[in-house]
């Protein structure tokens, strides 16, 4: 194959040579048992749509289910309508919302797992705490009607209105009270999203953990895990080890996941995260590994998946999707890398050209040579000679 050019940071060019061999045929395998997975997944975007970054969200339909359909063949269940879907960055309440329908029904027609974005992105301005609540209250009962796990997500517009940790205990068990059946409580570090910066009621992550907690030990029955997403090992260690019995903790950390799925005498986490879209059959490979208790090959696995994942989501990390749709674009999972808010202008050419390398060098391309082609072809209309 031949080599291609790929940009650098500071300037130039440097030579890259594709790998020629597909990887493996990815297959499924039995249920995974050892871990709860789930891959948020990222939307679609139709390119033929006449919109602007500010428009509605125009999505493929049929190429966004088609991509829940890969990650479930392979026994990973969907976090669906999460910030990897552009929640709150191009995708506003009604096109989730719709999101959330759609896939919930193809959840059931595939026999999938999937879990939804519960949060309040419909208020568009300052909010009160009732507001707050009730706009909340609207997402959980779409969600609960659709027949999905919820996911009670970080809001932007109560970080807003709180003024103290009160306001999270009232509003969070007002919602767990109402809640059919057990759900998933996420904690967006502002790392992600900055509007959350002082969530739970204090900007001290200690203050804030045990407000958190205190959420979670007032109504365990109601609570079957928690999305830790603030990028410290260290610290969601510590915690895990502080829940109820019977309440989970779901890494949400695309630095340390190896470390965290894998445990230690004290305990593991389970998985929710972003970096399972592009790295969906591999990471099921690896849990299946820990599944037999073969640890060393669950590491094997994902140690060497950790550079990309550290590299899509560097600073700004709420711009880690532009990566992941890439990556999408050249396993052939899409036919385009357009984004949804037209975010695939939100990296730089060399950060997209480092990703197709790691990626690539991991074998995560099903097709080696169509990945390098499209390569090829974003290079050379960015200017890039080939």
């Amino acid at each position: 194959m031949t080599t291609l050019l790929l940009p650098v940071a500071g300037g130039g060019t440097r030579a890259y040579t594709p790998s020629a061999e597909p990887p493996p045929t990815a297959v499924g395998g039995p249920p995974l048992a050892s871990r709860t997975v789930f891959s948020a997944a990222h939307v679609v975007a139709d390119p033929f749509a006449d919109v602007s970054p500010d428009s509605p969200a125009a999505v493929d339909w049929d190429a966004t289910l088609a991509f829940r359909r890969h990650l479930w063949s392979h026994g990973l269940g969907v976090a669906e309508a999460m910030d990897t879907a552009q929640r709150g960055m191009g995708l506003d309440w009604a096109g989730a919302a719709e999101l959330i329908r759609r896939s919930a029904a193809e959840a059931k027609a595939a026999g999938g797992r999937i879990a939804c974005g519960v949060g309040t992105d419909q208020l568009t301005g300052p909010a009160t705490l009732p507001e707050v609540r009730s706009a909340y209250e609207e997402q959980l009962a779409l969600v609960d009607a659709a027949g999905a796990q919820p996911i009670l997500m970080a809001s932007r517009a109560l970080a807003a209105a709180a003024t103290s940790p009160d306001a999270y205990l009232e509003t969070y068990g007002h919602l767990l009270r109402q809640a059919r059946e057990p759900v998933i409580l996420h904690w967006l570090g502002p790392m992600f999203d900055p509007a959350l910066e002082g969530y739970w009621g204090a900007a001290d992550l200690d203050a804030a953990t045990e407000t958190f907690l205190e959420v979670i030990a007032a109504h365990p029955d109601k609570v079957d895990g928690i999305k830790v997403s603030l990028l410290d090992a260290d610290r969601e260690i510590a915690l895990r080890r502080r829940l109820p019995d019977g309440v989970r903790c779901y890494t949400g950390d695309d630095f340390n996941y190896p470390e965290l799925i894998a445990g230690d005498d004290h305990g593991f986490s389970h998985a929710l995260l972003g970096i399972f879209d592009p790295l969906g059959p591999l990471a099921a490979e690896a849990v299946r590994a820990l599944d037999t208790g073969d640890v060393k090959r669950f590491r094997a696995l994902l140690d060497p998946t950790v550079e990309l994942s550290r590299h899509l989501f560097q600073a700004p990390t709420r711009y880690y999707k532009t990566g992941v749709v890439l990556l999408a674009w050249l396993a052939g999972h899409q036919t385009h890398f357009t984004m949804v808010g037209g975010l695939q202008s939100a990296r730089s050419l060399p950060h997209l050209a480092r990703a197709y390398e790691l990626a690539d060098g991991l074998g995560l391309f099903p097709d080696p040579a169509l990945a390098a082609h499209r390569m090829r072809s974003l290079l050379t209309v960015h200017g890039v000679p080939q």
